[in-house]
């Protein structure tokens, strides 16, 4: 039987990808675990290697064309099997008995694939290997991708790469006007991006190992008006790895981060999820009257209990297939990460500097597999409108911590979920948000 390929879920919101060009022309051979073809999505670019060695036959899918996760868009035959007459069926085909071929193509030869490389792009040095997100992205700027480090497979340059490098290069007067839900950069210890729109700003603190590209689907789920502000911790997405000694510590640059960003603001609201959220909670227990009201997923410093091997597991992953199994740890089921998935994170982990960097974290917030700071009695404190979101089956921290602190505080306990609702069901953690937290 030929083995199916089937495009990948590269992001936990994904349901479509663009197939962005085919490195092996139908007809060709193709050895297992080569490069087969790259997909786009709203966030990354990536290459999906091939699950079989063989011949490339039956493409449903032609560069550009937007495809649904779980589609088959070709097969791989084997040396010497035989070739199936019936074209292939995909997941993505309205009718069942509606052949893919008949809505999307087959691409016949190698010579429909004349742009796929393009061999004349000024922004690409010849050999050089490069995403076609990364190309457009650098003949968008203006740039020559001899600058850009690479750091996805074998160096292979992303769309992510690019606008990392062009971040390093932006001038303040650059930031002064962003068009209208655009995000901007803002200078200081921490790197902190913000959106403009109207009404109250609310200030998104991420997790750890994760960065605040991680709120995507939420914001997506909230809507595009209201003003957000982002805060990368240290060592996380791009903020620098600035060396600490305690959470106390790390609260205090949160703090100095937020009071930088919210100038100009009379209140803002604030959301943190897990580490994230414990620094949402001691923030607002320094700062009470600049913040409006309070959201917490899933927070850290509510008990000593936590999955400290998921944390040095995720730390200390040097490939995909070590790092999945602890990624898994984060969803209600195994199932809510996909191995393609697994690769994506760990591509953005590839750096041996960035693993070392968070284990040491791990180990001075917490030591010996245990939460040492304490903000339940900030909790109990707190006289502004809060509420806690907690998936009922988060194997990171129980839920039940919650339960054993007194105060006026909403707790949501949301079932199939496990410790990142905000990415496993982000319109029902949205709803919640906007019915209870003034938005």
């Amino acid at each position: 039987m030929p083995v199916e390929v089937i495009l990948p879920k590269v992001d936990m919101d994904m349901s479509h990808g663009k197939l962005a060009t085919w490195h092996v022309a139908e007809g060709e051979t193709v050895a297992k675990g080569a490069p087969l073809f790259d997909i786009e999505t709203d966030k990354a670019a990536m290459e999906v290697e091939s699950p079989a060695s063989g011949r490339l036959l039956s493409v449903t899918a032609q560069p550009g064309d937007m495809v649904a996760v779980g589609t088959v868009v070709a097969l791989i035959y084997a040396e010497g099997e035989t070739v199936a007459e019936t074209p292939i069926q995909t997941t993505a085909a309205p009718e069942p008995e509606a052949p893919v071929a008949k809505t999307v193509e087959p691409v016949p030869t190698a010579t429909a694939h004349p742009a796929a490389i393009p061999q004349a792009d000024p922004a690409v040095a010849p050999g050089l290997r490069a995403t076609p997100a990364a190309r457009a992205a650098a003949r968008a700027s203006g740039i020559t991708l001899e600058e850009v480090p690479g750091t996805g497979p074998r160096g292979r340059i992303q769309r992510d790469d690019v606008a990392a490098f062009l971040a390093h290069r932006v001038e303040a007067p650059a930031l002064a006007s962003p068009g209208a839900g655009a995000w901007s950069a803002q200078p200081g210890p921490l790197h902190v991006s913000s959106r403009k729109g109207t009404g109250v700003p609310l200030v998104l603190i991420h997790g750890f190992t994760a960065d605040s590209q991680s709120w995507a689907p939420l914001e997506k789920a909230l809507g595009a008006d209201r003003p957000l502000i982002r805060i990368d911790l240290p060592g996380h997405g791009r903020s620098p790895r600035r060396r600490l000694g305690s959470f106390a510590e790390l609260a205090r640059m949160v703090v100095e981060a937020l009071d930088d960003v919210t100038r100009g603001h009379d209140k803002v609201d604030l959301l943190g999820h897990s580490l994230g959220g414990a620094l949402a909670l001691a923030a607002a227990d320094i700062r009470a009257r600049r913040i409006r009201s309070l959201a917490l997923i899933a927070p850290a410093g509510l008990g000593p209990e936590i999955d400290a091997q998921a944390l040095t597991g995720i730390t200390r992953a040097t490939r995909a297939e070590s790092l999945a199994p602890w990624l898994r740890r984060l969803t209600a089921t195994p199932d809510g990460i996909s191995d393609d998935y697994a690769r994506a994170a760990m591509r953005l982990r590839a750096d041996p500097a960035l693993r070392a960097f968070q284990a040491e974290l791990a180990e001075i917030l917490f030591p010996d597999g245990v939460q040492p700071f304490d903000l339940r009695p900030a909790l109990s404190r707190l006289e502004i409108p809060t509420a806690i979101l907690w998936g009922r089956s988060d194997h990171i921290l129980p839920w039940r911590q919650a339960l054993s602190i007194t105060g006026d505080f909403a707790l949501h306990l949301l079932a199939d979920a496990g410790h990142v609702p905000q990415l496993e069901c982000p319109d029902r953690v949205a709803r919640i948000l906007v019915r209870h937290l003034l938005m």
